[in-house]
């Protein structure tokens, strides 16, 4: 097949307007061209009066080769590329030993799924509870304030993304296609065909709750096992090479094969891997607020009179400053149609977080405003990030009240450094609810000066971004993981062998795509060191 990429068409364009622009890109006639499928459709909206759409397309004609010479040179006609994902491996009848997979976020769904198709059934093991307990006690902590700190946002089956947006986007390298992999396994399991598609796809919090479970269930029918509230508390290693692990109940599992693919927030993990002398850094993250504004005023100012189009959706943005005090402020997990969510994992402690369902029609539109640390803010010990984030969080807890409410303030008040004292035409969807108060008190001072810098200069990219009226709530500290597990080539602990870093939690995936991703990466990694091995 022929790959055509850049084809713009005018966002009203009729069923023909496809096929007429594949004729003329490739000058061909109607009988040559035999098929064509949308491989991408996303949009440049820079002129709101002239919004156009810009596809990739996969065509299939009666003389390809010759097609393909012709353009030779040309970039934006090429061949197709193989994007079929092969097995690099398959397990032996006589499987010594079963890997285990620590975690069941997205690297750790996906390193067990890539691992049980190719035979090694491994053992799965998660902290937190299944899906749908998952939600009942998240749900609950936002609605009675009562915290599982086993069993939230961070903790449990689908890790993080469940409560989120469901982005199906990344901006990493994927020479492999790895991604291809993913989604296509995420549309076997019910996601929208769409997602193979649109240039941002996503899925939103309830449809993934679903998806996860008819993985879960596929793993186990290939010979996987998921074990659920089977916390890890220590690792076994000898010589440098680890041989297993005992589960916070005493029970020891033995394996010279371990995914690390646990979250940014498992922070006891963290200490008890740092105990055991597993090499790790300090990396840098990012704290700021949520931002909340009318979703419709988002709409107007990316997309003008054709705000409101069923193609386009709500709209989104992606926004960086670079500051004077040298500190960069940018937006982050940007969630149109949303809400903010409370998103901790420790007791005494607010943190924030953005969530939107997949119709992405609730009032508001918010996202992270951040503002970028690194570890010469919090020197000492690898582990220091995690003190400086929880010092964050346990003064966002005092602030908001001790009692799990989020401190926030009007934009226009955080602007002026006053304290709000009600909120005017913008609501906060903050659950279990907010105290306002004055923010500068929740950051530091250069984080506030960056702040107080970035949402006006927002402003002139998005009109309406420093509404007055608009919400900070804070605090946003969860970012991304504050150390970095490093790994060698092979994907293996620099100085622990058979322990293999993945995701998030070790420094190595930002979202759903770029952690599951990584967890075929190591699923592969796992699967050819074990038949080496034996």
């Amino acid at each position: 097949m022929i790959r055509l990429t850049n084809i713009q068409l005018p966002l009203d364009h009729d069923d023909a307007a496809l096929t007429n622009a594949i004729l003329s890109r490739l000058q061909i006639s109607a009988d040559q061209l035999q098929s064509f499928e949308v491989h991408r459709r996303g949009y440049d909206a820079r002129k709101k009066s002239s919004i156009v759409l810009i596809y990739t397309l996969d065509v299939q004609t009666t003389q390809d080769e010759a097609l393909l010479e012709k353009f030779a040179g040309d970039q934006l006609v090429k061949a197709t590329p193989d994007m079929a994902y092969s097995f690099v491996a398959q397990a032996p009848e006589a499987l010594a030993e079963r890997p285990v997979i620590i975690g069941f976020g997205p690297c750790g769904l996906l390193a067990g799924l890539v691992l049980a198709q190719m035979g090694y059934r491994p053992i799965i093991l998660e902290r937190g509870k299944e899906v749908r307990e998952r939600t009942k006690d998240t749900f609950g902590f936002w609605r009675k304030k009562v915290l599982n700190t086993e069993s939230n946002v961070q903790f449990g089956e689908g890790g993080a993304g469940t409560f989120s947006d469901g982005k199906l986007y990344s901006q990493i390298k994927d020479p492999k296609h790895y991604g291809r992999k993913v989604l296509s396994e995420f549309v076997a399991a019910g996601a929208p065909d769409e997602i193979m598609f649109v240039s941002k796809p996503h899925i939103g919090t309830f449809r993934l709750v679903s998806m996860v479970e008819k993985m879960r269930a596929s793993i186990i029918e290939l010979g996987g096992e998921i074990r659920f509230s089977a916390r890890v508390d220590d690792l076994h290693i000898e010589d440098g090479q680890v041989t297993g692990l005992t589960l916070a109940g005493g029970e020891q599992i033995k394996s010279r094969h371990i995914g690390l693919a646990v979250g940014h927030s498992a922070r006891d993990t963290f200490q008890m891997l740092y105990d055991k002398q597993v090499y790790m850094e300090a990396k840098p993250f990012s704290v700021g607020f949520r931002i909340e504004h009318p979703q419709s005023l988002i709409d107007e100012a990316r997309f003008g009179d054709n705000a409101g189009n069923e193609i386009l959706g709500a709209a989104d943005y992606k926004l960086v400053h670079h500051c004077k005090n040298g500190r960069s402020v940018y937006s982050f997990c940007m969630c149109p149609g949303g809400t903010v969510v409370a998103a901790t994992s420790e007791e005494n402690r607010v943190v924030t977080n953005g969530m939107s369902q997949y119709s992405r029609n609730e009032r508001n539109a918010n996202s992270a405003v951040v503002v970028g640390i690194d570890p010469s803010d919090y020197p000492g010990h690898p582990l220091a990030g995690v003190d400086f984030q929880r010092q964050l969080e346990s003064l966002a807890f005092e602030l908001g009240g001790s009692n799990y409410d989020a401190p926030a303030q009007k934009v226009g008040d955080f602007l002026k450094g006053v304290s709000s004292e009600q909120l005017g035409s913008v609501e906060s969807s903050f659950k279990p609810g907010i105290r306002l108060t004055d923010l500068s008190a929740a950051l530091p001072d250069f984080c506030i000066e960056a702040l107080r810098e970035a949402i006006p200069a927002f402003n002139r990219k998005i009109r309406g971004f420093a509404l007055e009226d608009a919400i900070l709530t804070g605090i946003e500290t969860r970012t991304s993981s504050p150390v970095n597990i490093k790994r060698g080539d092979d994907l293996q602990s620099l100085n622990t062998r058979g322990l293999y870093p993945a995701g998030e939690g070790a420094g190595y995936a930002g979202g759903i795509m770029s952690a599951a991703i990584d967890g075929i990466r190591i699923a592969e990694a796992m699967a050819l060191s074990i038949n080496n091995s034996q």
